[in-house]
């Protein structure tokens, strides 16, 4: 599955405000919720859960947070770029700016993978990262992360 199967341009947020990682779970669980009509609570739950397992800061300012959460009937993603960096837990202890968020339905595991590892990989392709940071309009950055995804 490509990235763009998944994330769409609306869901593309700039300057996001959030003071702590548990801040920025709800935010997105929030914003996720309106787009899917799945309790905000329970993706949040999900992620939290998830994030007890390990942090899904993956180094160099970006995250990947992400669940399988029930009622999501397709795989859904957000990518945001943060107001003002934030302390991930990530593997390079480097605070997190960067956030792509992808929930799939529980049974859909190894489509969930898949999208992981491609989105992990846009993430460290030349230029992704910059271009991500300098966007002006959220069509920018979808267009960071999406542009190069084949």
């Amino acid at each position: 599955m490509m990235i763009s199967q998944c994330i769409r341009p609306a869901h593309a947020v700039l300057d996001l405000d959030a003071g702590s990682k548990t801040d920025l779970l709800k935010a997105l669980a929030e914003k996720a919720g309106q787009h899917l009509n799945v309790a905000s609570d329970d993706i949040f739950a999900a992620l939290a859960s998830r994030e007890r397992v390990g942090s899904t800061g993956i180094g160099e300012g970006v995250a990947i947070p992400h669940a399988p959460v029930a009622g999501v009937t397709q795989p859904f993603g957000m990518v945001a770029r943060l107001a003002e960096p934030i302390d991930f837990d990530a593997i390079d202890e480097m605070p997190v700016d960067i956030v792509c968020l992808v929930l799939t339905p529980p049974e859909k595991v190894a489509t969930c993978l898949n999208l992981l590892s491609r989105i992990a990989r846009q993430f460290r392709a030349p230029g992704v990262l910059d271009r991500a940071r300098a966007a002006r309009r959220p069509e920018e950055l979808y267009a960071a992360l999406t542009r190069d995804d084949h």
